[in-house]
């Protein structure tokens, strides 16, 4: 079988002018792919049947009040008031062709990014509503949705795509957006995060917090660009995968980026766009993917020893009877147990223990009351 040749990294399709018509036989070609819903169907017959009503209002509010400014203006008793009316047409006009010229900018750019995705030797996926992954922002609030995915198989799965979900509801819900990578791995591995110091603000910008019994520090400038959390127990087994050499290709290439180790995915996070019409974005993400995936090969030889002791235990558990009667000899000595452990992960490893942010929250608040008798208020009274 002949050698697969890696082709060079073209970003030209970001950029390169597109036609129309391409752009309009793309969309129709995504929406073939993905139907409505008849939820989506409804809302969006009710949402037209709306923008009609209110068109035909504005029209009508338009005429009345340049019929009512002419009339002014002849009578000479004209009063800047009137214009007040139409400030409110032209700003929900201009909402309007903003929505639209957003969303025509939408449809080009996902068509570049399938095109870029197709000169690169990946494939496009416009949408994939609660992709089943399991790395840590995947399973917050509702309406999760991954989009403009590029994928590529060789030598492993990886993804680039761009993920949103929404908390709360109502007045009261927010849309959090993320973009993300997804690599696949040989063995599952402990569930390990790597908290970026340089992407947080006002403590840690991931959506869960973790118990501090399982921070662990590393060895030399490691610690000034990450916060690693690993299961209580598997520390030694952090060490081993997060040798010197791989903590270097983290800290040259990923220390703006969030990462999670969780059954057999390496996930990367950012808190803005992944998949996106910016060449400097993926010569980056392309970089930072290919500087670790020279160094993954080695985490393939991982195995948890937790799972040689359960396969030995379930071993001596299910020992025969002494009376039991004697099988017949084999032409080998079967081993007593397993001689390696299975790829895997025993269960305490595989998730993090999460804290909770309210205790946070507590304490800044408690901090604001103390400040505020002890200091605000006796200023007010002076």
């Amino acid at each position: 079988m002949p050698e697969r040749t890696a082709r060079a990294f073209d970003p030209r399709p970001l950029t390169d002018p597109v036609d129309p018509r391409a752009v309009r036989s793309f969309w129709r070609d995504i929406k073939a792919q993905h139907p409505r819903s008849t939820a989506q169907v409804v809302t969006l017959v009710a949402g037209a049947i709306i923008a009609v009503v209110v068109g035909v209002v504005l029209l009508g509010v338009l005429s009345t009040m340049t019929a009512i400014i002419g009339a002014g203006i002849a009578q000479g008793g004209f009063s800047p008031l009137v214009l007040v009316p139409l400030l409110f047409v032209a700003v929900a006009v201009a909402v309007g062709i903003s929505a639209f010229v957003t969303s025509q900018r939408t449809r080009r750019n996902r068509y570049r990014i399938a095109r870029f995705a197709a000169a690169n030797g990946m494939t496009y996926v416009d949408r994939v509503s609660a992709p089943n992954l399991p790395g840590l922002i995947f399973p917050q609030g509702s309406a999760r949705l991954s989009t403009a995915l590029v994928r590529g198989f060789q030598p492993r799965f990886v993804e680039f795509a761009n993920y949103q979900y929404t908390t709360g509801s109502g007045k009261d819900s927010t849309t959090h957006h993320w973009g993300y990578v997804a690599v696949k791995l040989d063995v599952p591995l402990p569930n390990i995060v790597l908290d970026a110091k340089g992407n947080n603000a006002l403590g840690s910008n991931l959506p869960a917090s973790f118990q501090r019994g399982q921070r662990l520090s590393l060895e030399g400038d490691f610690d000034r660009h990450f916060a690693l959390y690993c299961p209580a127990g598997y520390e030694a087994d952090a060490l081993y995968l997060f040798t010197p050499d791989i903590m270097a290709r983290f800290i040259d290439h990923a220390a703006q980026l969030d990462v999670e180790i969780v059954d057999d995915w390496l996930f990367l996070y950012m808190q803005r766009p992944a998949s996106t019409v910016d060449p400097a974005t993926w010569a980056w993400l392309f970089g930072t993917v290919g500087a670790l995936l020279t160094k993954l090969d080695q985490w393939a030889r991982w195995r948890d020893e937790r799972l040689r002791q359960a396969g030995s235990d379930a071993v001596a558990s299910s020992s025969t009877p002494a009376d039991a009667p004697t099988a017949p000899a084999l032409p080998f000595a079967p081993p007593a147990g397993m001689l390696a452990p299975p790829p895997g992960v025993a269960p305490e490893g595989r998730r993090l223990k999460r804290s909770t942010k309210s205790v946070v929250f507590v304490g800044i608040a408690v901090f604001g009351f103390i400040v505020f008798q002890n200091v605000i208020v006796p200023l007010l009274s002076r």
